[in-house]
């Protein structure tokens, strides 16, 4: 079956998708609430961005998964690393192979553009990917995140 499936760059077209994909999400992470208006900006700046990329895992017809990132400049690495922003694919898809395809692609798009190295925040109680991130070779480092929203 994931044979069938193709991952290509979000278009403009593929946003309202996306945004139902990130409503399910946002809806597993504790930090972060949905909010249609915001998040389709945020779709549309990414994909209008040299810097971002945001990839669709389809199925003919059907937008299954999608991730996006960001590059980000790194003094640590002395050069640029990718900031993986979102990973989601529909439930009825999850473990059939479509995340690792999406970040497979996502790390070649980060190493054609200069990137040494993909980070990422997961939710801490959001076991089902924490678990796949161990399944992928993801490490886990001393790092906390700490934010502070500015107005």
């Amino acid at each position: 079956m994931v044979k069938m499936i193709s991952v290509r760059k979000a278009q403009k077209d593929d946003i309202p998708h996306l945004a139902t994909l990130l409503k399910i999400l946002f809806s597993i992470e504790e930090d972060f609430t949905f909010n249609e208006t915001k998040q389709r900006m945020g779709l549309q700046q990414l994909i209008d961005s040299e810097s971002g990329c945001v990839l669709v895992a389809e199925h003919p017809g059907n937008i299954i998964g999608m991730c996006t990132g960001q590059l980000t400049v790194s003094t640590a690495e002395g050069g640029s690393a990718l900031l993986v922003e979102d990973v989601v694919v529909a439930e009825e898809w999850r473990k059939q192979g479509v995340g690792r395809r999406l970040m497979d692609e996502l790390g070649r798009w980060a190493r054609s553009s200069g990137a040494t190295r993909m980070q990422l925040l997961a939710d801490r109680s959001n076991t089902g990917a924490l678990g796949f991130y161990e399944h992928t070779d993801w490490k886990s480092t001393h790092l906390i995140c700490l934010r502070k929203h500015i107005k």
